[in-house]
């Protein structure tokens, strides 16, 4: 199969595609509001054109069909952001639809009528109900309304720890393509890759400490942290512990959950990197540490910024600079954390390579 040309929708940073190049695909056109996050898209994927601004800005919007007509866009991949939901009893839901941003990746594929189509998000987002035509209906039923009669719509929720990423990751993943093309769901993994797998090697660290491996420093943490975690063995949250637990200035205990203030387990993968992974007091954000020979435990922070880019499945030589701030080095995590990890996005997307053997422009 020949290249896919692929238009890619809220793109963050791109770190979704960050293999795809690898095997044959090229997004040609990108879109991200966050002037911040397209600048970093750019860095990351110099060869793409990234029109950054609002999509539901109709100049915007315009710019972007053209310039995936012009580039013959075959394949669009999307994750909208979920914004506006309200509940109401059981039930979650849109007031309406069309002025919601997932409208527009149904608008891109009525104007670009693609082959592919790829969005991916949250799990609960199968179970939201939307308004459209006068009833509620999941984003599924929406899109076989519109598409059932050219596309096959599919979907289900992955996790990213069955793929061979070193992290527990459910996403929601939705497939549309044509009827005369196949894709299959990829097969899971036989073996779970842990965190023992994945992160064993690197140095200890404890708060502020440096080591000469790029992206692997410590940051800091206050006296109050260090201490409880040190206290705090692998897998257990500090909340529980009847000495050693988080306290506010005045000496009373922190309110927190069981999985905050929570180191992780060596032998699993590791919990959901999510935005806030820098964070000691975040679901379980600390890094497993190892016991001393005075029964306290090493590594009383969160993961190092290297150990983020491995358990999310990211390449060692990726783009970002070898040296960052702190400020810097949040934002990095922000975006990894707001991102499907990328070995999962391939495997996924690879399927259509494998199923089709024969080449892409003569199907």
């Amino acid at each position: 199969m020949s290249k896919f040309k692929i238009l890619s929708m809220f793109s963050s940073a791109g770190i979704s595609e960050t293999y795809f190049e690898d095997i044959g695909l090229e997004v040609t056109v990108a879109n991200e509001l966050v002037s911040e996050r397209a600048d970093y898209y750019r860095r990351l994927h110099p060869d793409t054109n990234m029109i950054q601004g609002d999509i539901v800005d109709k100049e915007i919007y315009d710019k972007v069909i053209s310039e995936s007509k012009k580039c013959g866009v075959n394949m669009i991949i999307s994750t909208p952001p979920c914004q506006g939901m309200s509940t109401l009893g059981k039930k979650q839901y849109y007031n309406d639809a069309r002025n919601e941003l997932f409208w527009h990746t149904l608008n891109a594929v009525e104007d670009l009528d693609p082959d592919f189509v790829f969005i991916e998000n949250v799990p609960k987002f199968l179970k939201m109900k939307f308004q459209y035509s006068k009833m509620d209906l999941t984003f599924e039923e929406i899109l076989n309304e519109k598409f059932s009669d050219k596309y096959i719509v599919e979907s289900q929720i992955l996790n990213a720890k069955d793929y061979g990423v070193p992290q527990s990751r459910p996403r929601a993943i939705i497939k549309l393509y044509k009827k005369k093309y196949l894709w299959p769901w990829p097969k899971k993994e036989d073996k779970v890759v842990t965190l023992r797998d994945a992160i064993w090697d690197l140095p200890s660290l404890e708060s502020g400490e440096v080591s000469s491996i790029q992206w692997h420093r410590a940051l800091k943490v206050s006296d109050m942290h260090r201490e409880v975690m040190s206290h705090t063995p692998e897998g257990k949250s500090a909340m529980t512990n009847e000495v050693y637990y988080p306290k506010k200035k005045d000496g009373s205990k922190v309110k927190g959950f069981h999985n905050t203030y929570k180191r992780m387990k060596w032998d699993e993968p590791s919990p959901t990197r999510a935005t806030n992974n820098y964070m000691i007091s975040g679901h379980n954000n600390v890094h497993p540490g190892r016991e001393r020979e005075d029964g306290t435990w090493s590594d009383a922070r969160a993961m190092t910024l290297r150990e983020v880019i491995i358990v999310s499945s990211l390449p060692l030589d990726w783009g970002i600079p070898a040296t960052l701030t702190d400020k810097e080095d949040k934002f990095v995590r922000l975006l990894i954390g707001e991102s499907i990890p990328p070995l999962l996005s391939k495997k996924i997307i690879e399927q259509i390579l494998i199923a089709n053997e024969v080449n892409y422009e003569k199907l």
